[in-house]
């Protein structure tokens, strides 16, 4: 009899740690990053590296995309809980009949910047004067489109008067105008100071601070978040609380501290071979980032009016803001 009982304990105890590894499993978060290394995607591996996704229980992986729009996909068909990129998606999805929420902000501004080659700069001096000429974007579809698009569209050019090339970020963008195949392309840090150090390209349109967000889309433009199916919120609770909780001491992380601090704690491979001019272009980067992590007051009705200027799409359609963000979670953050 007491060997019976031994091994119905042991058969209970292998039960036990089968469906436990079976739970582990089963609670993976894959988030998906529109290009990890790119500063203004720089939470999630900071997250990751301080080690804030472990302090919360959680088991996250994280992946990395060119683009956003490809992370978006990602998400759509159920290969990712989350995704790292910009906000203007949820707006943009909702035309498409698909319920997608940003829960935690990271950027209040894109970030960004719209850059000419060096040898067009002289008879290209604005977006107005792209008309037959190339435009980079990360990818079709992306928020690099949507924002090159709208910028060409306050000087009155159609889509049809300029061509598109998806050339993706970093290494891939940077060897796009090097071979003269953009006249102007849309990038981030740490590229944009590469660039501008080589010689290779110029700032056209700056989207990296406020003001110059302020002066280009006329207010703030809430850009880079983390953002999951609506679905997805309302039964992982527990589980999107403990993200925003991680992010918000991130963002907090990032306000705390020093340039050379935060850049102490991501890869080297991220530096592009030259850390000094990672940590400036850092340093540069600081005022973009949330200090909480809430959606800005009036962020969605700049992005949605944005939008609305040149994707036939979204004009006329009726959009439920309040369902395309929460601050339900962050607002939980202690």
């Amino acid at each position: 009899m007491p060997l019976t009982v031994r091994a119905m304990a042991a058969i209970a105890a292998t039960a036990c740690a089968l469906h436990a590894a079976d739970a582990s499993a089963a609670e993976k978060i894959t988030i998906i990053v529109g290009g990890i290394n790119k500063l203004i995607y720089l939470p999630p591996k900071l997250a990751e590296n301080l080690g804030y996704f472990k302090d919360e229980g959680l088991d996250v992986e994280l992946q990395s995309q060119q683009a956003g729009v490809d992370a978006e996909n990602e998400l759509l068909a159920g290969a990712a809980q989350a995704v790292v990129g910009f906000y203007d998606h949820s707006i943009d999805l909702q035309t498409k009949g698909k319920d997608v929420e940003s829960i935690v902000v990271f950027g209040l501004v894109p970030g960004s910047m719209e850059m000419v080659r060096s040898d067009a700069a002289g008879h290209i001096r604005n977006m107005g004067d792209i008309k037959g000429k190339t435009l980079g974007v990360t990818g079709l579809g992306s928020s690099s489109t949507f924002l090159g698009q709208y910028l060409a569209s306050r000087y009155g050019l159609k889509t049809s008067e300029y061509s598109m090339l998806p050339v993706g970020a970093g290494n891939s963008l940077i060897a796009s105008f090097k071979q003269q195949r953009v006249d102007v392309a849309w990038t981030t840090e740490p590229t944009t100071s590469l660039l501008r150090a080589s010689g290779d390209a110029k700032v056209l349109v700056d989207l990296s601070s406020v003001d110059g967000t302020r002066a280009a889309l006329g207010g703030l433009y809430p850009a880079s978040s983390i953002y999951v199916q609506r679905s997805w919120a309302q039964t992982h609770q527990s589980e999107a609380e403990k993200l925003a909780r991680a992010f918000v001491r991130t963002l907090r992380f990032i306000h705390t501290h020093s340039p050379d601090e935060i850049a102490a704690k991501m890869p080297a491979d991220y530096y592009g071979g030259n850390k000094t001019l990672y940590v400036q272009a850092l340093k540069a980067s600081l005022p973009m980032y949330s200090p909480d992590g809430k959606m800005p007051d009036g962020g969605p009705e700049t992005v949605l009016r944005v939008l609305t200027g040149f994707n036939p799409n979204i004009e006329g359609k009726h959009i439920d803001l309040s369902k395309t963000y929460t601050n339900e979670f962050v607002d939980r953050v202690k």
